[in-house]
């Protein structure tokens, strides 16, 4: 493979909260996928083939995908707050990409934002199912913290990776208590 050609490198790495399957392109990370066991994982592969028209090449150990692999790690340790990670974009487009661009740039590790709010700082006032929808879209969950959005009322609200999950994410960045038991 010449090193200008165009390709979409991937692996499954385990975790603290399951197998996540990460895939990069010469741009950077691309897709994180939560429970990334042998039928999500093959599902998330065919998004890929068919949204990148071209054919994801499992690499263990890639320079591509050890720094996000790195951090992810260390973030799920408690080691870090800011991935810092270049970030391939070329999944989203329209008010999908505008909304996560401002959830990654606008709400930082240890705060939460509304829905509503959310789609305010888009200039969609009124948005806030359409925000939802989008964060049940976002190919880059965990770096493009999706698991920031709740609810106005307090309620957690969807997540891809799970409500427990998403209570975890929450309990290790500060913003929710962790439980007694």
């Amino acid at each position: 493979m010449e090193s200008g050609e165009q390709v979409v490198e991937w692996s499954v790495v385990p975790s603290e909260i399951g197998p996540l399957l990460l895939a990069a392109t010469h741009a950077g990370l691309v897709t994180v996928a939560f429970h990334a066991r042998p039928r999500v994982r093959d599902r998330a592969l065919g998004q890929l083939r068919s949204r990148l028209g071209m054919e994801p090449v499992e690499a263990p150990g890639s320079e591509r995908l050890a720094g996000p692999a790195g951090r992810l790690a260390a973030y799920l340790a408690g080691g870090l707050r800011e991935f810092s990670l270049p970030l391939d974009w070329s999944l989203t487009s329209g008010f999908q990409r505008e909304v996560l661009r401002e959830l990654e740039a606008g709400v930082p590790y240890g705060t939460v934002v509304g829905y509503g709010d959310l789609a305010a700082r888009v200039g969609r006032p009124g948005g806030a199912q359409a925000v939802g929808a989008v964060m049940g879209s976002n190919p880059l969950p965990l770096v493009v913290p999706c698991h920031r959005v709740v609810e106005s009322d307090g309620g957690l609200g969807g997540f891809g990776g799970g409500k427990e999950t998403k209570r975890r994410l929450l309990e290790l960045e500060g913003i929710l208590p962790q439980p007694l038991f």
